[in-house]
């Protein structure tokens, strides 16, 4: 079988890891504790990749400060996303050990496909555009903004623009799990990208669903924060 990864979510407001359901602030759903701890025991679990998500940087466009430190001092390669809305945020997320950026507002924010065409050559691989979408058109500024811009559509524009690697989350099923959104995220595939995908994991079988659909991996959240399965039955699973 195809390679499909399995990366374990960090999402941190206030200093905390948490889940929320749909994104919303209000709504915590789950307390995990101390962020670096979380990444210690996912790193002696086995995760290969670790995806932190400065929730209080999304909703207010400024980076957390050591947040990045903190998580990638397990010696795990960070995905990091939230508020890195300029070149100079995504350049102190990697001095502080990150490995991947991820942006989402950025990628419309600085400009529809010239944006994109300046930050697909300067970061490469190191960077993951995030298709966050919400009844199939994108939101940005921590889910909040509704752009009227379709997953499809800036899916193709960032195929155009030579970035290497989409992060696409049903917003409305994040948290939820209630299962993938497969039909928005065969939408983004067609765009040929490698798709991480993320939103409504529930089980086993949900992982399984998006390899065969042609998802290069998952985040998982709640599933794993929850007890729905450990990150160690997913590698094995998915192995």
């Amino acid at each position: 079988m195809e390679a499909f990864t399995v990366i374990p979510a960090i999402d941190v407001l206030e200093g905390r890891c948490v889940r929320l359901s749909e994104g919303r602030r209000e709504r915590v759903t789950i307390e995990g504790g101390d962020p670096g701890e979380a990444a210690a025991r996912f790193a002696a679990e086995g995760a290969s990749w670790l995806h932190l998500v400065d929730l209080d940087g999304a909703f207010s466009g400024q980076p957390t400060p050591g947040l990045v430190e903190r998580v990638a001092a397990a010696g795990v390669p960070v995905q990091v996303g939230g508020g890195l809305r300029d070149v100079e945020a995504m350049e102190t997320a990697l001095a502080a050990g990150a490995t991947r950026l991820i942006v989402g507002t950025a990628a419309l924010s600085i400009g529809t496909g010239s944006s994109l065409s300046h930050l697909a050559p300067r970061f490469g691989e190191k960077l993951v555009v995030a298709i966050d979408a919400k009844d199939g058109l994108v939101v940005t500024d921590g889910w909040v903004t509704e752009t009227g811009v379709s997953a499809r559509e800036l899916a193709g524009q960032c195929a155009a623009a030579g970035i290497a690697r989409l992060l696409v989350t049903s917003t409305r099923r994040d948290g939820s799990l209630a299962g993938p959104d497969t039909e928005l995220l065969a939408d983004v595939l067609a765009a040929g990208l490698p798709v991480l995908a993320a939103g409504g994991i529930a089980g086993l079988e949900d992982l399984a669903t998006l390899r065969e659909l042609g998802c290069e991996g998952a985040v998982v959240g709640s599933a794993l924060w929850s007890g729905r399965f450990s990150l160690p039955e997913a590698l094995a699973y998915c192995g």
